[in-house]
């Protein structure tokens, strides 16, 4: 191979590798995978003013907002049963502050993706920040911030949102095997 074919050939695989990244990190959303993951555009009964997605917005089944706005371009992903008090912020993108050209930000957006996994209840009037997972099962106390990840069946809140309890881990398994969803 010419090293021309070399270049080409691991330029390719590159990108197929990339893809196949950003399709393991998306299949690890929810149980049933991507089949239940569709683009809010696609759900016609979402038509609210209190209610502004983007288009790079992916929704589970069984998604009850009662106000939320998403802002920025990275991707807000929820899984299957989420539920939102009102006054939901979600913020996808920041300003390139630390490597940009001018103080104290310059034009630059850096995109930072959101993910709620299933049967996840926030409460009204919560901000979560870009790079977040907010893992199965877990509670965000009404007025949170949430800046950082937060486990799966955690119960959390505050500015920033810490985890302070623990759902009852074998009730929830039980209720979600029979299948009781609100």
């Amino acid at each position: 191979m010419t090293p021309k074919l070399i270049i080409r050939f691991l330029s390719v695989m590159r990108k197929k590798i990339m893809e196949l990244k950003e399709k393991i990190k998306l299949s690890l959303i929810t149980e049933a995978n991507l089949r239940t993951i569709v683009s809010y555009k696609s759900i016609p009964h979402i038509k609210s003013s209190q209610v502004r997605l983007t288009d790079r917005t992916y929704l589970g089944r069984n998604c009850s907002f009662n106000g939320i706005e998403v802002v920025g371009l990275g991707k807000f992903i929820v899984g299957d049963n989420f539920h939102s008090g009102k006054d939901i912020l979600v913020i996808t993108q920041i300003h390139n502050y630390n490597k940009g050209t001018k103080i104290p930000y310059d034009s630059k957006r850096i995109y930072k993706d959101v993910i709620i996994e299933d049967n996840v209840w926030i409460g009204a009037r919560v901000t979560i920040l870009g790079g977040v997972r907010i893992g199965e099962g877990a509670i965000i106390q009404a007025g949170s911030v949430v800046s950082m990840d937060i486990p799966e069946y955690a119960i959390a809140g505050g500015h920033p949102a810490k985890t302070f309890a623990y759902r009852d881990i074998e009730h929830y398994k039980n209720l979600k095997k029979e299948r009781k969803f609100l």
